[in-house]
């Protein structure tokens, strides 16, 4: 091999492995950022890692919204009507926030099982599902249709009774 052809290919082989430390360093930052999303089935199946930023969906369960009237917390539980998952957060829901809405969450599951939210992400129509949550419903072999035309006799139900939401309070 003669001398010129050996400097090209210490400079290829250089560059190929400086690409491929670049890429190794950027995956592994993203891997850090990356906020999966587990339905309250795949909580309750213990798929979901502890203590890692994750988002949670589903359908605010009727009457477990329980606000503390000294500050901000407040607990309620997420369903998907197979499982539930109780969440905790500290700070001003959203004004679509409800019982019987669809919600996603973002936050960490802790050790004793409730999941505490550092955002809650709501929407105004009881049909909604979050899409990450129709599809977990699907491969859990559950049909999300039917979970919808439930939340919407809930929605419709607490319109009736005069529930309060959440830019009530």
């Amino acid at each position: 091999m003669t001398p010129k052809r050996k400097q090209k290919l210490f400079v290829i082989l250089g560059l190929v492995s400086l690409t491929a430390i670049a890429v190794g360093l950027t995956l592994y930052a993203l891997r850090a950022n990356i906020n999966l999303f587990f339905s309250p089935v795949q909580i309750a199946q213990g798929n979901a890692p502890m203590e890692r930023t994750i988002r949670a969906g589903g359908m605010v369960k009727e009457g477990t919204v329980a606000r503390d009237s000294e500050t901000l917390n407040v607990e309620f539980v997420v369903t998907d009507y197979v499982d539930d998952l109780d969440v905790y957060f500290s700070g001003i829901l959203p004004d679509l926030f409800r019982e019987g809405q669809g919600v996603v969450v973002v936050g960490q599951l802790q050790a004793d099982g409730r999941f505490r939210a550092d955002e809650v992400l709501a929407r105004h129509d009881e049909n909604y599902m979050p899409p990450e949550v129709a599809e977990a419903l699907k491969e859990a072999g559950y049909e999300p249709a039917d979970y919808q035309a439930k939340a919407a006799e809930i929605g419709k139900r607490l319109d009736a009774q005069g529930v309060p939401e959440a830019s009530d309070y």
